[in-house]
């Protein structure tokens, strides 16, 4: 049982003295740590977000970039494509030409030897049926 006298007033006495004492050396000091924690962390958030801001601007910053870069490649890419199109027609057509030119004259040649050989053949005509008559009628020349 508890009984009141000198006793329990020294316990409560000496509890209030512990518990000033432990609030100046032990909780004083750890909360001035947490305070100063609480602190830097928030310092270090804000610095973040600012870095992470500066992050997302930057990429935006590159993605506009490569985008315009990609358009002036496409541009340039297109333009000498088109270039080179339009030199491959030319030659092409060029090339036609002359591969026409050379056949209207290679017809013209065959058509030529075909006529003197006609020719040839219808003067030698007369001398073939001759020939061949004295064969079949079996007179010799």
């Amino acid at each position: 049982m508890i009984t009141i006298d000198v006793t329990m007033w020294i316990h409560i006495l000496n509890t209030l003295i512990l518990i000033a004492i432990m609030n100046a050396v032990l909780y004083r000091p750890v909360r001035a740590v947490l305070k100063e924690r609480k602190k830097e962390v928030a310092t270090l958030e804000t610095d973040i977000e600012t870095f992470e801001k500066n992050s997302q601007l930057r990429l935006e910053e590159f993605d506009k970039k490569l985008a315009e870069a990609r358009g002036k490649a496409k541009a340039e890419f297109d333009a000498v494509r088109s270039a080179s199109m339009a030199e491959r027609s030319e030659k092409l057509a060029a090339v036609r030409k002359e591969a026409e030119k050379e056949k209207t004259a290679g017809l013209a040649d065959i058509s030529g030897q075909f006529d003197k050989a006609r020719g040839e053949l219808q003067g030698m005509l007369d001398g073939f049926a001759g020939e061949m008559a004295n064969k079949i009628l079996g007179r010799a020349a």
